[in-house]
C-alpha cells in the first residue's frame, strides 16, 4: 500500500510538531521576533530620523550662503587677494530673498592679550589667548545667533566704534563672566572694552563662541582693520539657490568674479542623500539582527531533530519518506519565521510610533516593509531550517529506533 502524505497532512504535522513543545516554540519564535522587530524599527527610525534632520537643514543649511573675496593673478604673475566692500550687507540686502546679512573679520590685536579685570595677585594678572573678531550688527542674526545675557552691538556702536564688546559662551567661561548686570570689563593688552552681551549659540560661525567680538567700526579705529573677511547671508527658505547666483554680482557689479559665493546644494538632493545615508546604518543594524534570529532558528530547528530521532525513525518505518520528513521541519520552520515575522513587525511598528510620539516627530514608515515583514520572517525560517531538515532526511529508519 502507498503511503499518501499530502500539502495538508505536512502543515497538520507541522503544527503538531510546533504546538507539542510551546516554550521551544516561544525560544525559536523570539529570535525572529527580534530580528524583524529591529528591522522594522530600525529602518522606520531611520526614515522618520532622515526627514527631521532634512528638515533641520531645509531650515539651517539650506538657508545660508557665503560670500568670501577670491584671489586673482596680476600682471606680474603674482597672487592678489581681493576685498569685499564694507556695505556689502546693504548690496546684497537688496536682493529678494535675503532675511539678514552682516560681515565677519579675524583682527590682529598682534601681542596683546585678552584679560578680565585686574587681580591684586603677587603672580600678577592672567592673560587668555582669546582670538578677537569682528562683526556687524546683522552677524548674528545672519548666524542664527542666540544671545544668552544682555544683547549684540547695534549700528550706533558700530558707527561710533565704540569701546563694547560681546563674548562668546566659551570665551566668557573662560574669563570668569557669567552676568552683565554689573557691567564687566575685559581688556585688550591695555584698552578696556565693556562687555554688552554674551553669545550662548549660533548655527554658523561657531568659532564665534570662542571670541571676543567687537564692533566692526571699532576694529578699524583701534586695529586698522582693512577688510572684511566674509559676509554671511541668511535667506529665506528655498531662495538660497537664487541668492547665491546673484549675491556676487549684486556686491561686485563690475568683476563679480573676484568674489567666491558658497550655497547650498539643492533641498531635494540634500534630503535624498540624507535619508539614504541614514537609511544605510539602520538597515545594517536591521540586517544584523535578522541574521541572529535566523541563526536561533537553524540551532533550535538543528536541536529538535536531535531529540526527534524516534520519531522520525517511527514514521520512516510505516511508510514517511525523505522528502516528508524535510518537508515537515521546512513547514515547521516556515510557520515560525511567518510567526515571528508577524509579531515583529507589530512590534516594530509601535516602537516607531512610540518613540516619534516621545520625540514630537512626524512617524514615517514604509507600509510595504510592513506588511512584507511576515514573508520575510518565512523566508529566514525557509533559509534557516534547510540544514536541519535535511539532517532529519538522512537519518535512517533502523539506526533512530535502535536509539530511541
Amino acid at each position: 500500500m502507498k503511503f499518501r502524505f499530502g500539502l495538508r497532512d505536512l502543515m497538520t504535522e507541522a503544527l503538531a510538531g510546533i504546538a507539542a513543545r510551546p516554550s521551544r516554540l516561544l525560544l525559536t519564535t523570539l529570535g525572529t521576533v527580534v530580528g524583524v522587530a529591529a528591522l522594522v524599527s530600525t529602518v522606520g527610525l531611520g526614515q522618520t530620523a532622515s526627514g527631521q534632520i532634512s528638515e533641520r537643514f531645509d531650515q539651517m543649511a539650506a538657508t545660508r550662503v557665503v560670500v568670501e573675496p577670491d584671489e586673482m593673478e596680476g600682471r606680474d604673475g603674482s597672487i592678489q587677494a581681493t576685498r569685499l566692500p564694507w556695505d556689502a550687507p546693504d548690496r546684497v540686502g537688496r536682493l529678494a530673498g535675503v532675511a539678514s546679512a552682516g560681515i565677519y573679520a579675524q583682527v590682529d590685536i598682534e601681542r596683546a592679550r585678552v584679560r578680565g579685570l585686574p587681580i591684586h595677585d603677587p603672580r600678577g594678572t592672567i592673560d587668555h589667548d582669546i582670538p578677537v573678531v569682528a562683526a556687524s550688527a546683522g552677524l548674528v542674526d545672519a548666524v542664527n545667533g542666540v544671545i544668552g545675557t544682555g544683547r549684540f552691538f547695534d549700528r550706533g556702536h558700530d558707527e561710533r566704534g565704540d569701546d563694547v564688546v560681546v563674548l562668546g559662551r566659551y570665551a566668557a567661561e573662560r574669563l570668569g563672566i557669567t552676568r552683565i548686570e554689573a557691567m564687566p570689563t575685559v581688556f585688550i593688552g591695555d584698552r578696556p572694552y565693556t562687555v554688552i552681551g554674551i553669545l550662548d549659540r549660533t548655527s554658523a560661525r561657531t568659532d564665534l563662541l570662542d571670541a571676543v567680538i567687537l564692533p566692526m567700526g571699532t576694529a578699524i579705529t583701534r586695529y586698522g582693520l582693512e577688510a572684511p573677511d566674509a559676509l554671511e547671508v541668511r535667506t529665506v527658505l528655498g531662495a538660497a539657490q537664487l541668492i547665491g547666483q546673484q549675491a556676487a554680482l549684486a556686491i561686485a557689479p563690475n568683476n563679480p568674479s573676484l568674489l567666491s559665493v558658497t550655497a547650498p546644494p539643492a533641498p531635494s538632493s540634500l534630503r535624498a542623500d540624507v535619508s539614504t545615508d541614514v537609511n544605510a546604518v539602520f538597515l545594517a543594524l536591521g540586517g544584523l539582527a535578522l541574521l541572529v534570529g535566523g541563526l536561533g532558528i537553524a540551532n533550535i530547528t538543528l536541536l529538535s531533530v536531535m531529540e526527534r530521532v524516534a520519531e522520525i525513525g517511527l514514521r520512516r518505518s510505516v511508510g514517511a519518506t525523505r522528502r516528508h520528513i524535510a518537508g515537515q521541519f521546512v513547514a515547521e520552520s516556515v510557520m515560525i519565521g511567518f510567526l515571528g515575522g508577524l509579531i515583529g513587525a507589530a512590534i516594530g511598528v509601535f516602537v516607531t510610533i512610540g518613540v516619534a510620539v516621545v520625540q514630537d516627530w512626524t512617524p514615517l514608515l514604509d507600509e510595504r516593509l510592513a506588511a512584507a515583514a511576515p514573508l520575510l520572517g518565512a523566508l529566514i525560517g525557509l533559509v534557516a531550517g534547510t540544514y536541519p531538515a535535511w539532517r532529519a532526511s538522512t537519518i535512517e529508519p533502523i539506526t533512530a529506533l535502535r536509539s530511541g
